[in-house]
C-alpha cells in the first residue's frame, strides 16, 4: 500500500496544514477536538508500530552481528588450538 506521496517533506507537512485549515470552518469546536484527538491517536499507533519494527530489526541485526563475530572468534580459537597441538606433536617427535 502506497499512501505516502513521493513529494518533499516540506510539501507533505504543508499539505497537513492545508487540510487542517480546511476542516476548521466546517466543524464545531467539540468536533475539531474529537477529530484532533482521533488523528493524534492514529499517529501514535503508527509511531509506536514503526518504532517497534525498528527495535525488532535492530535486535535481528545485532544478533546476526554477534553470531558472525562469535563464529569468527571460534574459528580463530580453533586455529590456535590446532597450531598448539601441532607444536606439541613436533616437540614429542624431536624428543624421540
Amino acid at each position: 500500500m502506497n499512501l505516502i506521496p513521493n513529494i518533499s517533506p516540506k510539501a507533505f507537512s504543508f499539505s497537513a496544514v492545508v487540510v487542517g485549515y480546511l476542516l476548521i470552518d466546517d466543524l464545531t469546536a467539540n468536533e475539531q477536538n474529537a477529530l484532533g484527538n482521533w488523528l493524534m491517536l492514529t499517529a501514535q499507533v503508527l509511531c509506536t508500530n514503526a518504532y517497534y519494527k525498528q527495535v525488532q530489526q535492530e535486535r535481528k541485526n545485532n544478533q546476526e552481528q554477534y553470531n558472525k563475530m562469535s563464529n569468527e572468534d571460534n574459528i580463530e580459537m580453533l586455529k590456535k588450538m590446532v597450531n598448539a597441538l601441532n607444536q606439541e606433536i613436533e616437540n614429542l617427535k624431536a624428543k624421540r
